[in-house]
């Protein structure tokens, strides 16, 4: 699991069945600062995600767990919408 933050969405005319209605997102891995890690790739909303919104992504196997059926080809899935986010540092030693 990880944060990513919602930077559009993805208009397919023709996807697998198994997806019907389903809303693509396309998302960007951040780190707990917020910043932009890696690259942009699509997750299946599961939630209702907005634009600009930071999202918990699962990816894998357990990404299609949430969606109707369960077998569906997802790779990655926005299950929940983060609220706020605090980072903690923690000193030397533990």
């Amino acid at each position: 699991m990880y944060t990513a933050k919602v930077i559009g969405h993805v208009v397919a005319t023709q996807k697998d069945a198994s997806l019907a209605g389903a809303k693509l997102l396309i998302v960007m891995q951040v780190d707990s600062a917020g910043n932009p890690v890696g690259k942009p790739h699509v997750a299946v909303d599961t939630i209702g995600a907005g634009a600009d919104e930071f999202v918990t992504i699962v990816r894998g196997r357990e990404a299609s767990m949430p969606l109707p059926i369960s077998v569906s080809p997802v790779d990655a899935a926005a299950i929940g919408i983060v609220d706020s986010m605090t980072r903690t540092v923690r000193g030397a030693g533990q």
